[in-house]
């Protein structure tokens, strides 16, 4: 299975990293050469309140490295993984990617999922040379270097979908709840949302915010039920999500609901029939048509008994590929071939479990989808 499709032109004009003698795999200078293992590095929540993306993510990384030793991608040399769980900590993911930095035999780490985590680990993943390639992580501060990297497009650069359905749902006036401890989340809430009002023909009539720790929302939607509004954004942490939107439909709302995807991977099936309706853009979703999302889609049903992925596996499963690719292209495996490698694989852009991408810089784009909640699953509404 052919993971990685190039823009052949793009491919063209790329010239490859010619190798220099001297280094290993863990090394900080171009080495050329393919040791027998190569070691990369996960630090990514698998408990806690964010492990559904965590965990998820590693379920992804899981799987692209079976298939880079199974099908024998790097030649004789094989992919190892280990992984650390930050269990939502700042400080535990600083000290686990450092623990990295300093090994020699770690050749690149597979990043944090969350904002205020990968703020503080990604300095020192730059300041040691090591190429670290990070998913979720949509606010500013995650992409600091040449050696930080991006394989989830920010929900910022998508979000105008959300625009596009409200104004289709015929939304003027729109109510915000979020979760102002998530740094994505109130950038969403405080900028994107309200710099899209005059584009897409809604005004926001009032924003409550709430901590990781609310689960009784009673107040804040009461103060944003006073406005009377056409549509209701709900931007929480994962579960919340599900509470949030019981706790409004119980209040008596049933106009139109948007959100994110932090109501994705299995969050809102504690709402069931009340989470009804509740529609958000996404990076990735199984339903999308492209052959290669398809071909993610049924090698991880494979792999995980029957289950679907979700975009926190697609977004892990191509990060893990993007690291493969870059060695390929290469020819090594120690850390400057890595950057080397992973310099061309921006350039060109790629298509993988999120269908097509490209990069500004070291940041993925990708067209996105739309998808909502009908009270039992996620099914999808419209594709670009």
């Amino acid at each position: 299975m052919k993971r990685f499709a190039f823009p052949a032109l793009a491919a063209a004009a790329v010239l490859g990293i010619a190798g220099c003698s001297g280094g290993s795999s863990g090394g900080s200078t171009a080495s050329g050469e393919m040791p027998s293992e190569i070691t990369l590095f996960s630090v990514t929540d698998k408990t806690g309140t964010l492990s559904y993306a965590g965990s998820n993510q590693l379920k992804g990384i899981e799987l692209a490295i079976d298939e880079i030793n199974g099908e024998k991608y790097l030649g004789e040399s094989t992919v190892k993984l280990e992984s650390r769980d930050t269990a939502g900590e700042a400080q535990t993911a600083a000290s686990q990617v450092t623990e990295a930095t300093v090994n020699p035999e770690v050749a690149a780490i597979l990043g944090t999922v969350t904002s205020a985590q990968s703020i503080a680990v990604a300095p020192l993943a730059q300041a040691a040379k090591v190429p670290i390639v990070f998913t979720q992580s949509g606010s500013e501060g995650t992409l600091v270097g040449e050696y930080t990297y991006r394989a989830t497009a920010p929900m910022a650069t998508y979000y105008d979908q959300a625009g596009e359905y409200l104004q289709q749902e015929g939304v003027k006036t729109l109510g915000v709840l979020y979760n102002s401890a998530n740094p994505t989340l109130t950038q969403l809430s405080e900028t994107t949302i309200p710099e899209m009002a005059d584009r897409f023909g809604y005004t926001v009539a009032s924003t409550s915010s709430v901590q990781n720790t609310t689960q009784d929302f009673t107040a804040p939607i009461a103060k944003i039920l006073a406005d009377n509004p056409d549509g209701i954004a709900i931007m929480m942490n994962g579960a919340q999500n599900a509470t949030a939107v019981s706790q409004l439909r119980q209040a008596g709302y049933d106009g139109t609901l948007v959100t994110h995807t932090g109501s994705g991977a299995g969050n809102l099936t504690p709402a069931g029939p009340a989470g009804a309706g509740m529609t958000w853009p996404t990076d990735f979703t199984y339903h999308g048509t492209n052959p290669a999302t398809q071909e993610f889609v049924a090698a991880y049903r494979a792999k995980y008994n029957g289950e679907n992925p979700n975009n926190y596996a697609a977004e892990g499963y191509d990060a893990a590929w993007m690291i493969a690719h870059a060695i390929e292209k290469s020819g090594g495996a120690s850390r400057e071939d890595i950057q080397n490698g992973l310099q061309q694989v921006v350039a060109e852009g790629f298509t993988g479990a999120e269908g097509d991408v490209t990069f500004e810089g070291n940041d993925m784009r990708v067209k996105g989808a739309v998808v909502q909640w009908n009270g039992t699953e996620e099914v999808l509404l419209s594709e670009k």
